[in-house]
């Protein structure tokens, strides 16, 4: 069986590896995904991403955690799937249209000596209704998902609950710093009032237009970033009044700019989009 092309790509270092679903046919991708995400004996990464036709945009994504749970989006993935797209001839569409497990999205192309360099995705509109995030308001005792109390083990917080297409839990602390990401993240991720488990997002407000965020991902764990993540924070920061509506992020990997705008009700992301390399995979659960 031939060996399967991949390209490690990453947006402010939230990496994935990259599969041409127009090239190469991938039977369980949920296998895959957990076998090439695996940092020692794989390629490395927070999970896979496989780019292939569709009928109704330029390109689909489909995104697989390091876990092998297929996601509905991935903001940091989806600037990448762009760029992988448009340097490799797949589209030259721009803005480009990508189908993903939100809907499609519309994604402008900033390019630099014919190479895709920054984009800026329109998200969609956030979703705030419990039914749809989705979560279990009576399991949290709340009446409204812009502040719920979240209780996990001997930890407590206030949250904001918002939905990108996929769920995010919103949490502003003093020092995010101080927080124990590998203890509370996989509390909060598989809470029961979450029935598809949550994204989990601690943040310290460092000025009404600025944040800094740290992430524990679904499925995948601590993370550098979370551009669907970013946008929750920059809806839950409106909602509480914490912040106004254009938003520079801070995360491990490096920064976004969020504006969750007025006139469309939709939240747009700009970032960067990295390809780093590429190769062949020759493992177990190779197509």
């Amino acid at each position: 069986m031939p060996a399967m092309r991949f390209t490690k790509m990453h947006g402010i270092g939230n990496d994935y590896v990259y599969v041409d679903g127009l090239a190469h046919r991938v039977e369980d991708p949920a296998r895959l995904a957990v076998a090439v995400s695996d940092r020692h004996f794989g390629i490395g990464g927070d999970g896979l991403i496989l780019i292939l036709p569709s009928d109704k945009a330029d390109v689909r994504m489909r995104m697989f955690n390091a876990d092998g749970s297929e996601s509905e989006m991935c903001g940091n993935g989806v600037r990448c799937v762009a760029k992988y797209a448009y340097d490799h001839g797949l589209s030259r569409a721009n803005p480009m249209r990508i189908e993903t497990g939100r809907g499609v999205l519309t994604l402008s192309l900033e390019i630099r000596n014919g190479k895709v360099q920054q984009v800026t995705v329109n998200m969609g509109e956030p979703i705030l209704d419990a039914a749809r995030i989705p979560l279990d308001m009576a399991l949290l005792g709340a009446s409204s998902t812009v502040d719920c109390i979240l209780r996990a083990g001997d930890w407590s917080g206030r949250a904001t609950l918002v939905s990108m297409g996929n769920p995010h839990a919103v949490i502003c602390v003093d020092d995010v710093t101080a927080i124990p990401l590998q203890t509370l993240g996989p509390l909060v991720e598989n809470h029961r009032a979450f029935p598809r488990r949550i994204n989990a997002h601690w943040v310290q407000i460092l000025s009404p237009g600025e944040v800094r965020m740290r992430t524990w991902e679904r499925g995948s764990g601590v993370t550098l970033a979370c551009g669907t993540g970013a946008c929750a924070v920059c809806v839950a920061g409106v909602l509480t009044g914490r912040t106004g509506r254009k938003l520079l992020a801070h995360l491990p990997g490096g920064d976004l700019r969020l504006e969750w705008r007025e006139s469309d009700n939709c939240v747009y992301m700009t970032g960067p989009a990295t390809e780093v390399f590429s190769g062949e995979w020759m493992g177990e659960g190779r197509s």
